[in-house]
């Protein structure tokens, strides 16, 4: 390798910066002639793209600088755009990014009756209807394709990717006319009057990315129950007190698909001798997951594998009627950092499972990029526990039923079976 290509590279940027495009073209050609290495390459032909109007000549430069580096984002970004999927004015600085609202904001709601009596639709978690609480009217919910992914450089250059709401919502009930307020951290809602359920038309709301796909809630509050007697059963757990009955609601969960490579170098001990070790992992997660808030992410966390979510089906409002679901803490931006942390993680323990206990490890994750990224809402069923040491939380898969808890699993035998219908609280004895 030599530093010819280099700094004809360089020249070419530089003549590209001060505007003298036919010296600029000329460096970055023969740069691309004489380069030896793949940054140099990239980089020629990505700035060569900058100084065509021929869109086909453009794509082409474009396509060799991401067939060299799938990492370049601003290669990505320029192909967005040359394939119409960007608009040039749509791009925001990072650095300068617009204020999140603020205030009041009145926001379009769907209101779900019954076309017949006119009573109140909910989501029967059967996965496939809604059903009216008053004449038991049944409303099939068509099959639902699969949630798609979004493209993840494209949500970050038009600002989607830092999207968070802080504004205060407001709606008015289609039943009764009644204003009221949606706390920032929800989607649905039922009116204090008339008992109408309503859900937020998230589409409408600039602040805040629209979910992309939701796991249905499988199973009702009885069940839900059941599954909770069954764990305190089996790990032998003794309750103090009053034990509330689980209340089922829809968390928000990021996940992204990550891949690229990561070189990494270190040495191990062998017979007290230092060896140097090194090498290079590829890596390609698919629908790597991360959950959208903060305060039962470590229990979601224990939870996410079983959901399935890369076939999740698409996001329909109506899923939501009747439940609550919260709306993420976490932006897509701040999330996608926390995949690529857990993903060098995963990284970092296969090559130790590999090599050994290797010291000194240094690796450099700048060959790895998230190509998507979509937004999921999975059904969760919590409460709490107290038992003579601690209080716990309890969260419920709403999918398959597994409990998760921050409690451990011990304690006395004891405790029986009811833990009563309908949100109420039951005595534990």
């Amino acid at each position: 390798m030599t530093e010819y290509d280099n700094d004809l590279l360089k020249e070419g940027i530089l003549r590209f910066k001060s505007k003298e495009f036919d010296a600029a073209r000329s460096y970055l050609q023969r740069a691309l002639d004489t380069a030896d290495d793949n940054q140099t390459r990239a980089q020629a032909n990505f700035f060569l793209s900058q100084l065509t109007d021929d869109p086909a000549r453009k794509r082409q430069y474009l396509e060799e600088t991401l067939a060299i580096d799938m990492a370049h984002a601003e290669a990505r970004r320029e192909l967005a755009i040359l394939d119409g999927k960007l608009k040039p004015e749509e791009i925001v600085n990072p650095d300068a990014l617009p204020t999140p609202a603020t205030g009041t904001e009145a926001v379009q709601a769907d209101r779900f009756t019954c076309p017949k009596c006119g009573g109140r639709m909910v989501y029967s978690p059967d996965g496939v209807s809604l059903v009216c609480e008053y004449c038991n009217r049944d409303q099939r919910l068509s099959g639902s394709a699969q949630g798609e992914e979004q493209d993840f450089f494209i949500a970050m250059a038009d600002g989607k990717g830092f999207r968070k709401t802080f504004a205060t919502k407001t709606f008015r009930c289609q039943g009764c006319g009644a204003i009221f307020i949606l706390p920032p951290d929800q989607l649905s809602a039922t009116c204090a009057y008339c008992g109408s359920a309503h859900v937020i038309a998230v589409d409408k709301l600039r602040e805040l990315v629209e979910p992309d796909a939701i796991v249905p809630m499988a199973f009702d509050q009885q069940q839900a129950a059941r599954y909770l007697v069954q764990w305190v059963k089996q790990n032998r757990i003794q309750p103090q007190g009053k034990v509330a009955a689980p209340h089922g609601l829809y968390l928000p969960v990021w996940t992204f698909d990550i891949s690229g490579s990561i070189p990494w170098s270190g040495y191990v001990v062998r017979d007290e001798q230092k060896m140097p070790v090194s090498g290079e992992k590829m890596i390609s997660f698919d629908d790597l997951a991360v959950p959208g808030g903060h305060i039962l992410a470590g229990l979601l966390q224990k939870a996410l594998p079983e959901f399935g979510l890369s076939g999740a089906p698409a996001y329909d409002p109506r899923y939501l009627v009747g439940w609550p679901a919260e709306t993420y803490e976490l932006t897509m931006a701040e999330a996608s950092l926390e995949a690529r942390r857990i993903a060098v993680e995963k990284v970092r323990s296969l090559i130790h499972a590999e090599f050994g206990h290797v010291q000194d490890l240094n690796y450099s994750t700048s060959a790895i990029m998230v190509s998507a990224y979509k937004l999921v809402l999975v059904p969760v069923w919590v409460t709490a526990i107290t038992t003579s040491k601690r209080s716990g939380r309890v969260l419920i898969n709403g999918l398959t039923g597994s409990v998760h808890s921050d409690l451990p699993g011990r304690g006395l035998s004891g405790w029986l079976d009811s833990l009563l219908d309908g949100g109420r609280q039951t005595e534990v004895n």
